[in-house]
């Protein structure tokens, strides 16, 4: 035990070895900047709990998290440099890589099994069904990822797109525009899309909702998405956010009233009860599926995410074959038991 009796020496060494310590610690906290591909709602939830709980400070990680806008736009900010890691969709990311294989980019973590891409009108429209968007406006910012794989859509369900009309708005207009009827449908992730109208004053069962996965478009969805390059520079430190993103997921589905309580705690201008409710439908429809709960999270299926972007590619009429590998590693992924969201 260090004792000031032993005079100016004594304490002084004392001191130098407690900066030394500190500035050791503050060497070891890694700094990550980490994008949503969204606003904090319900499903961003178990990122503030990984937060909020100390998971990635555990890892050795300094993480700021930001909100985002729209699945599309997140690959262009990593491929900027503006972030080092982002959780969106990760079929955007798929398309970008197909037009520029150079583009550094790497989905490292699955979290969504299923696609809560969808389009989404109201009964006050006559549209029933995807036969009946042919001919009408649909509205959407230009990153949103439904817009951006529609043409996936079209392929899988033979419509012809040819005579609709695609107004580009800001996300905050979106569902307001469609509450007014003043655009014939929209685009987006079910999960937002349903909520938003509903807070728009569209009741729930006035809501149709037009599913990809629903008509043909089997894709895998929500990934934490990086560059190569940070990835290579920083692997113990991918390791470690994945680890504990999933730590925070599997918190949030234990006790999802407590994560709700986390991201009200972030912005309490949010409604709980619907931000729960938004939550549960992306725990229930994307995240535990019968293979993740069997699996765990991340559990990719080969063929399956290549015949997803064999379809995305195609969509777009890119040629250029496009593998697996180039657009996904599991060499980041915390073991096989860590990866269970459920027992």
């Amino acid at each position: 035990m260090l004792s000031f009796r032993s005079g100016w020496p004594a304490r002084a060494a004392a001191c130098a070895l407690l900066l030394a310590l500190g500035a050791r610690a503050a060497e070891a906290q890694t700094p990550v900047r980490l994008t949503m591909d969204w606003a904090f709602q319900g499903p961003q939830a178990p990122f503030l709990v990984a937060l909020e709980k100390g998971y990635y400070a555990d890892e050795g990680l300094e993480v700021t998290i930001d909100r985002g806008y729209g699945s599309g736009d997140v690959p262009v900010k990593l491929a900027s440099g503006t972030y080092d890691v982002g959780f969106a969709d990760i079929n955007p990311m798929i398309k970008m890589k197909a037009e520029a294989p150079s583009t550094d980019l790497v989905a490292v973590a699955l979290l969504y099994d299923s696609s809560p891409l969808a389009a989404m009108t109201i009964k006050a429209t006559g549209i029933a069904g995807p036969g009946d968007l042919e001919g009408k406006t649909i509205a959407a910012p230009e990153f949103d990822a439904g817009r951006q794989l529609f043409p996936a859509f079209v392929q899988a369900t033979g419509i012809d797109a040819s005579g609709i009309e695609w107004l580009t708005v800001t996300p905050q207009l979106r569902e307001t525009m469609m509450a007014r009827q003043e655009t014939d449908a929209i685009t987006g992730f079910d999960y937002s899309g349903i909520f938003s109208l509903m807070e728009a004053g569209v009741p729930r069962e006035d809501i149709v909702v037009m599913r990809y996965s629903d008509h043909g478009v089997d894709l895998y969805s929500g990934a934490l998405i990086t560059t190569k390059t940070f990835a290579e520079a920083n692997p113990a430190a991918l390791k470690g956010l994945i680890n504990a993103t999933v730590k925070g997921y599997r918190d949030t589905i234990a006790d999802p009233a407590a994560a709700i309580e986390t991201l009200v705690a972030r912005d309490p201008l949010l409604d709980p009860e619907i931000e729960q409710e938004r939550l549960q439908l992306a725990i229930d429809a994307l995240i535990l599926s019968d293979h993740v709960r069997s699996e765990g999270v991340s559990a990719v299926d080969p063929d399956r995410m290549q015949k997803a972007i064999d379809q995305v590619r195609m969509a777009y009429g890119i040629e250029a074959a496009l593998a697996v590998e180039d657009v996904y590693t599991d060499a980041y992924l915390p073991p096989f038991d860590q990866l269970k969201l459920v027992e």
